[in-house]
């Protein structure tokens, strides 16, 4: 396939000519990239077909188009925000800047590298306190499960709940699928070592370490809760 960069800018003066301002973003860039890796592209437009999503093959490369308006691409941002995970923001803070023609782009990527830098919202006790809740019940049905398929599924969902838990606490940004082990790996390198080495030995059929590790994020957030949680 052709060089990333290059398709990228050629597609955009294909399908958008009129384009204020492009990103080309992802592994695609990095020494992550691998034989499946996409172009993550993100599109300003002052209209129409603004806004749209597009998954798209373009000369061999897949490809994930955003196209937005400036008015969508600050709703998307503040709704992403509010999740605590935003692709957009990382997209746009750390992706190559391919069109600029009136200056939107610089000011969109300096915007999303200070509020990216910034990190999301902190956790509300309440928020805190739930997250305690779910941990604390599933390591319970996981110290009692005897059934192996079901034990696979527990840990699956515990490593998800546990490395966001962790995050969360840290004022981390969360990722989801292979971003949640990049952004944990990111903020805590021994603890996202140890949660992924004891979950595969827990999947394997010893649990015994992976309950504690997640005991161990537990603790950070306040210790197990489940005795006497009231939601009002």
């Amino acid at each position: 396939m052709d060089d990333p960069v290059l398709t990228a800018r050629q597609l955009v003066r294909d399908r958008f000519p009129a384009a204020r301002a492009c990103f080309l973003a992802g592994s695609v860039l990095t020494h992550r990239r691998t034989s499946t890796s996409d172009l993550d592209i993100v599109v300003l437009l002052d209209g129409p077909p603004a806004p749209n999503r597009e998954s798209l093959v373009y000369r061999g490369w897949p490809v994930e188009l955003f196209v937005q308006t400036e008015a969508v691409w600050r709703d998307f941002a503040d709704r992403e925000t509010a999740k605590r995970r935003s692709p957009l923001l990382a997209m746009c803070s750390e992706g190559m800047l391919l069109v600029d023609r009136d200056g939107l782009g610089a000011s969109l990527k300096a915007e999303a590298r200070m509020r990216w830098a910034a990190g999301p919202p902190p956790l509300s006790d309440r928020e805190r306190d739930y997250q305690r809740y779910i941990l604390t019940d599933l390591l319970d049905d996981l110290r009692g499960c005897t059934d192996p398929a079901e034990q696979v599924h527990l840990v699956a969902h515990m490593l998800q709940r546990a490395s966001e838990l962790a995050l969360l606490i840290g004022g981390q940004w969360l990722g989801g699928g292979k971003w949640l082990s990049r952004r944990l790996a990111a903020a805590d390198p021994r603890l996202h070592r140890a949660l992924t080495e004891a979950a595969a030995q827990a999947i394997a059929g010893d649990t015994s370490v992976f309950a504690a590790v997640v005991a161990e994020v537990l603790d950070r957030a306040g210790g197990p809760l489940w005795d006497g949680y009231t939601v009002r």
